[in-house]
């Protein structure tokens, strides 16, 4: 058998091709998927021909857990039970994204899944703890949700290049989706959780310095060039939230939040517009230190609220990072708040007054503050 090797992002009909790829798992195929990390391997939970062919390639080893791969973050308890606050807020802040999580499960709630899945302990959970994976890649995450059942993968091949990959597993595998080059090309981050911490296991793309990162509450505002209208959404929205908090605005990051903004075609380190500075002086707030960035998938995936200055930054965030759509949103429900650049004061200072009313409206229907 020669394995056929789709270049997906190229294929004329990807959905077909997803459909393809669920189906072969369903069937109890095995099929390679990209991910932000490394190729995987994928095969049904629930098919013993597919777990003993991905078992083969790993080895041989029948008794060493799978991990499983998760199409939606909801489906985590399903084999955890409930869960703490802390745990759920780090499937939150960190899913989808490339970290595994380890948690111990009660060996009740153990014997409750795999009697349903009618799979042996051993297969997923291993001294009573299981490690789940939320991967953030588009082709993982829509075969994944095509297949609608559980899914484990292993990592394909010891290459991080699709071609040597699939010279490697030819004939092994029944379809291997190429996407290019993974995102990161090293091992996801593997974090133990715990009631109210977590410890890294095993360091891989994120290390401790992220993940700290991405465990705050933030706040992201994105405009263009990250010069006029973001920054000021920023400034206004860093007050609001440090007078609702009754705090200064150098409290905020110790309390545990960020407010930042960027640009979707910024170039780093250019001052706010002369017209924004003067604007928010008029309001007591002081632009003078703000310095533009360029949009980032890491500042993406830190946000837990997006706002967006207009409908095109909204789909440059969820082309950088798909699954970000359920956090982005204009700051306006209205549509586009217009770009004053070129604009005189009084433009601004109407902008200005405009946007505070906007936050104060967002934050407050939001749940982001404590």
């Amino acid at each position: 058998m020669t394995t056929e090797v789709i270049p997906i992002f190229e294929s004329p009909d990807y959905v077909a091709q997803v459909a393809r790829g669920a189906a072969v798992l369903r069937d109890g195929g095995i099929v390679v998927l990209p991910t932000e990390t490394v190729y995987g391997a994928a095969a049904m939970l629930t098919s013993p021909g597919g777990l003993a062919r991905l078992s083969a390639m790993r080895g041989g080893d029948t008794n060493k857990p799978f991990t499983v791969h998760l199409a939606r973050r909801e489906e985590a308890a399903r084999y955890l039970g409930k869960t703490s606050d802390y745990a759920n807020r780090l499937m939150k802040k960190l899913w989808p994204g490339p970290v595994g999580l380890l948690f111990e499960v009660p060996a009740d709630r153990r014997a409750v899944v795999c009697k349903e899945l009618d799979v042996p302990e051993h297969t997923i959970y291993e001294s009573g703890e299981i490690v789940l994976r939320f991967p953030d890649h588009l082709v993982a995450g829509d075969v994944l949700r095509e297949a609608d059942g559980p899914i484990v993968l292993i990592r394909a091949g010891e290459s991080n290049r699709p071609d040597e990959i699939a010279k490697e597993l030819d004939g092994k595998v029944d379809l291997f989706f190429e996407a290019g080059p993974p995102q990161y090309a090293k091992p996801s981050t593997l974090l133990k959780v715990h009631a109210d911490r977590y410890e890294i296991v095993r360091a891989g793309v994120y290390d401790q310095r992220i993940i700290e990162r991405l465990l705050r509450t933030t706040v992201l505002f994105v405009c263009s060039g990250n010069t006029c209208r973001s920054p000021m959404a920023e400034a206004i929205a860093r007050r609001y939230i440090s007078k609702k908090l009754n705090a200064t605005d150098g409290e905020l990051e110790k309390k545990g939040i960020s407010v930042l903004s960027a640009g979707t075609y910024a170039m780093p380190g250019a001052r706010a517009t002369p017209q924004g500075v003067e604007a928010l002086k008029d309001l007591g707030i002081d632009l003078t230190n703000h310095r533009s960035r360029p949009l980032t998938v890491e500042l993406i995936h830190q946000a837990d609220v997006i706002y967006a200055m207009g409908r095109g930054h909204a789909s440059a965030i969820t082309s950088l990072v798909p699954s970000a759509a359920d956090k982005t949103a204009l700051l306006d429900p209205r549509g586009d708040i217009d770009d004053p650049i070129g604009g005189d004061l009084k433009l601004y200072q109407s902008l200005a007054g405009t946007m505070q009313k906007l936050i104060e409206q967002r934050i407050t229907e939001s749940d982001v503050l404590p």
